[in-house]
């Protein structure tokens, strides 16, 4: 099996983060409800979850240029 390059994966990543990325933020804006078992996410954690993806989207990004 072939290694993956440092490019590929770098980008592989980005796409990942900027997935959830978009995905909380449709949950932020949208308003949709996240239970896990009996706890209820606050959308709060949303926000922070959207910072911390985009940062780690744009860090990826840039490795792979």
């Amino acid at each position: 099996m072939k290694a993956m390059n440092k490019k590929t994966f770098s980008t592989v990543v980005g796409v990942i983060f900027a997935v959830i990325a978009v995905l909380h933020l449709l949950r932020a804006v949208l308003g949709w409800q996240a239970v896990i078992g009996t706890f209820s996410v606050p959308m709060w954690l949303s926000w922070a979850a959207i910072i911390v993806s985009v940062f780690l989207a744009y860090t990826a990004f840039k490795l792979a240029k």
